[in-house]
Order: structure tokens, then C-alpha cells, then sequence
């Protein structure tokens, strides 16, 4: 069974959107990440609402909605979310984490829990019931272009150890290399953007066959 793949729409082209999400549709894409920076949790600002009210038009494809912002329990009303859709919130951006999960799952949409390189994976005991998986941030969130942290990889090995039977996401330099170990760990889920799919000058197509291969067991 091969692993998924969820393109970050970050890196994209902006201007040619509609051309790569054809793509995705036929080639089987299994989500689109979508980075919503606030400029305060990370040091970035990017993407918003609208977009995801456009995407829902444009694509049948499952949103996999990565929420880098402060309070988003506080913040949760503004998004249109559609059943099937990953909402990915940070463990370390609010202080009542367990009802922003719940206010996820009330509003149809799967709540995953995003962890940073340097939060414990020991964070997750308590809210296992609450999630649908855990988002493995292989690099301090804010920008794309970063290098891997050798040490997330363990982390990931020692998630899949643990049994939750949740699904395992990893966010941050999953080029063709690092995807193939991310594999070998026990990831599920690969944010693809400027290290595979999105490499400048590549055949995006070709690309997505490549990195197929890489993930599968």
C-alpha cells in the first residue's frame, strides 16, 4: 500500500492554479495542504479563507488545512470546512487545545494535531480520542526551502510504535530522499511542495510518478 500525497499549494503557481489542481485530479492526489500563516504563531503570513471557499468550488479533493495561527479555537468560524477535509492545529498555539480539536470534529471535518520539531510526542496521550492523526513538522514551521531535523525522523518511528492507529502526516523538506525514510518510519501522509513536486524547472507529472515510487511499500 502506497503512501499519500498532499501537495502544499503554497508552492504553487499562483497565476496557473487551475492547471495544477487538473493535474491532481488526474493523477489521484489525495489532499491539498494549505498553509494559513497568521505572522504571529510563525514568522509568515499567507493564504486565508477565501482561498479555501475557492478550492471547495474548484476541487473535489480533500483539503488538508494546516492552521499556524494563535487561539484558533477563537478563529475556527471564519473557515468553511467540508467533511473529508483535515484541520491540522498546532498543540503549542493555544492553551485549550482539546476544545479547539472537538470544535474541528463538531464542524464535519477530521481534526489532526500538529507538532512542532521540538514538542514531545508524549503531548499526545490525552487527546488520542480527540484527533484522526498527528502532523509531524520535520522542520520549524513559517517557510518553505528548510532542511530536514535529522531528530524528526526517530520521531516518526517512535509515533508509529506506539500503535494509536492514527494517520502519521510530515511536513518539511519531503524531497524524493527524505520521503523514502520518512516511509521507512511509518508516515502515512507527505506535504510535497518545493523539494519534490514543485522543483523549479521540473515536470510536475513526472514528479508525482517519482515521488509514487518512493512512498510505497
Amino acid at each position: 500500500m502506497g503512501g499519500k500525497i498532499s501537495p502544499s499549494l503554497m508552492c504553487a503557481d499562483f497565476l496557473n492554479l487551475r492547471k495544477d489542481i487538473e493535474l491532481f485530479e488526474k493523477t489521484g492526489i489525495e489532499y491539498l495542504h494549505i498553509d494559513i500563516m497568521d505572522g504571529e504563531f510563525v514568522p509568515n503570513f499567507t493564504l486565508g479563507t477565501d482561498y479555501i471557499k475557492a478550492l471547495h468550488r474548484e476541487t473535489h479533493i480533500p483539503l488538508d488545512i494546516h492552521l499556524m495561527i494563535g487561539n484558533p479555537e477563537n478563529k475556527l468560524d471564519w473557515f468553511e470546512l467540508r467533511e473529508g477535509d483535515f484541520v491540522s492545529v498546532h498543540y503549542e498555539s493555544t492553551r485549550h487545545v482539546q476544545r479547539c480539536l472537538q470544535k474541528i470534529r463538531d464542524k464535519g471535518a477530521k481534526p489532526m494535531l500538529a507538532l512542532n520539531p521540538g514538542t514531545p510526542l508524549l503531548v499526545l496521550e490525552d487527546l488520542i480520542p480527540d484527533i484522526e492523526g498527528v502532523l509531524i513538522m520535520t522542520v520549524n514551521p513559517g517557510f518553505a526551502g528548510q532542511k530536514l531535523i535529522p531528530s524528526t525522523l526517530d520521531k516518526i518511528r517512535r509515533l508509529k510504535e506506539m500503535n494509536y492507529n492514527l494517520e502519521i502526516e510530515v511536513d518539511g523538506n519531503v524531497s524524493f530522499e527524505n520521503a523514502k525514510k520518512m516511509r521507512a518510519a511509518g508516515a502515512d501522509i507527505f506535504v510535497a511542495g518545493t523539494s519534490s513536486i514543485f522543483i523549479d524547472g521540473a515536470n510536475p507529472e513526472k514528479n508525482i510518478e517519482k515521488l509514487r515510487e518512493v512512498i510505497k511499500l
